[in-house]
């Protein structure tokens, strides 16, 4: 959304609006049009690309289904477990459990791009802290399955250091090494901030093979790196105006693409991964 938006109705030549009634305004508009688009506050562009008919959507204030804007760090969090649990039991293509799960990793969206090796490292502690929750929400002792963690092949010594510090109730690995051997049905493998194409191809195979495979918080992805019959198990955006947070993008599988308004909590539209996400990807 640009700075300023005027908002063309017959009976207004020009009504400034409030962010939140403006994000509810412009969807709809967007939607009647065949489309419509928002800009997250991140560098990951939240793009919607509506192709299907009307009679799939779900309008201004319809059913969402599951998805919720997160309360608290553990709200999101238990949310985010629920969900990737859902789709490895059932992700969208059973050939390929590749499942994604992508948030900002902390609250204060300022420091995520502030570029500062403090809020970097509060970033990667935030990352670690929940990789050791979702380990602990996917394994269970003796009746399995069993969890791998699987590292960015660029991860330093110092990260690696504290992963095994901090994560219990998992097997560690480097991407560097390749896929972990050994892994089946009876095993899930999480990757933890995934940044390179060797860790996009290693997760893959993993997929690929039949073990499923969880992406956290990956980075640098390009249309190659997922692909488009993988299945986004958690997914938290926020929609931005005037450097404000107007609205969030959600999906918590096996719900739909929620955009709800940050105020009111409302659903101001729903959408099917068909019409959402970016042709042959698994982004939206």
């Amino acid at each position: 959304l640009q700075p300023t938006t005027t908002i063309r109705t017959p009976a207004a030549t020009a009504t400034t609006m409030a962010p939140s009634r403006l994000l509810s305004t412009l969807l709809l508009v967007g939607l009647l049009a065949g489309a419509s688009s928002f800009a997250p506050s991140n560098t990951h562009a939240a793009r919607t690309r509506v192709t299907k008919s009307s009679s799939t959507r779900t309008f201004l204030f319809g059913g969402s289904g599951g998805a919720k804007i997160p309360s608290s760090t553990s709200d999101r969090d238990n949310a985010a477990i629920a969900a990737v649990k859902a789709a490895i039991q059932k992700p969208r293509d059973p050939s390929c459990p590749l499942i994604e799960c992508e948030f900002p990793a902390l609250t204060a969206l300022n420091k995520l791009g502030d570029g500062s090796l403090r809020s970097s490292l509060e970033a990667e502690d935030a990352n670690v802290a929940f990789a050791n929750k979702l380990v602990g929400g996917i394994g269970v002792p003796i009746f399995g399955p069993s969890v791998s963690l699987v590292m960015s092949s660029s991860a330093s010594k110092a990260l690696l250091n504290k992963v095994q510090k901090k994560v219990k109730g998992a097997t560690l690995y480097s991407a560097k090494d390749g896929a972990p051997e050994g892994q089946g049905k009876g095993s899930v493998c999480v990757f933890l901030t995934p940044s390179s194409p060797k860790d996009y191809q290693a997760a893959r195979s993993l997929a690929e093979s039949g073990c499923p495979t969880v992406l956290v918080n990956g980075s640098f992805k390009d249309q190659k790196s997922v692909p488009g019959s993988a299945t986004m198990g958690y997914f938290v955006k926020p929609l931005t105006y005037n450097s404000q947070v107007a609205g969030f993008l959600i999906r918590s599988y096996p719900s739909p693409w929620t955009v709800l308004d940050a105020q009111t909590k409302k659903v101001l539209g729903s959408f099917t991964d068909e019409q959402i996400l970016v042709d042959r990807t698994n982004t939206p």
